[in-house]
């Protein structure tokens, strides 16, 4: 398929995050996954899981757009998942969903035609969105999140 360089990119990011990811959380002790910058905030390990909630996610609003009219793309309450008890699990499997997940919108995003990438879908909050500006958000989204437990490392010096 032909593709943008910028198409290509988001494929990239999307390939190499979990990677990234899990190189960051190998230095980190297991002790410091639950500490937090500050109160309501997110620990590492419901950053985790909230990747691959909001990934999993991706992979379902990219779909709808390519098969659906103009679809109505789902919204979550981030925090009301991250309060929830499997936010607390081992992050092994989550990780190992957040590399499956990931393959999965390379390998989507790899094969779209050109008139996928522009095929849109309606969010409650956004408005319209296309596939490409899907696969961008999601592309960028974990490079957020790493920051925020760059922050956590930070103010808790480890």
């Amino acid at each position: 398929m032909s593709r943008t360089a910028q198409q290509n990119a988001y494929i990239q990011q999307l390939r190499e995050f979990p990677a990234k990811l899990r190189r960051v959380l190998d230095e980190i002790p297991a002790e410091h996954l639950d500490k937090r910058v500050g109160e309501g905030e997110w620990s590492t390990r419901q950053i985790v899981h909230h990747l691959v909630d909001a990934h999993c996610f991706a992979v379902y609003r990219i779909h709808l757009p390519l098969f659906q009219e103009k679809p109505m793309l789902p919204d979550w309450d981030r925090d009301d998942y991250a309060r929830q008890a499997d936010y607390a699990l081992p992050l092994d499997n989550a990780l190992a969903l957040l590399v499956t997940l990931h393959e999965r919108l390379a390998t989507l995003l790899e094969a779209l035609t050109p008139d996928q990438w522009t095929r849109i879908g309606i969010h409650p909050t956004r408005g319209e969105l296309t596939v490409e500006q899907l696969g961008a958000i999601y592309a960028g989204h974990g490079d957020g999140h790493l920051k925020q437990i760059a922050d956590i490392r930070a103010v808790h010096g480890f």
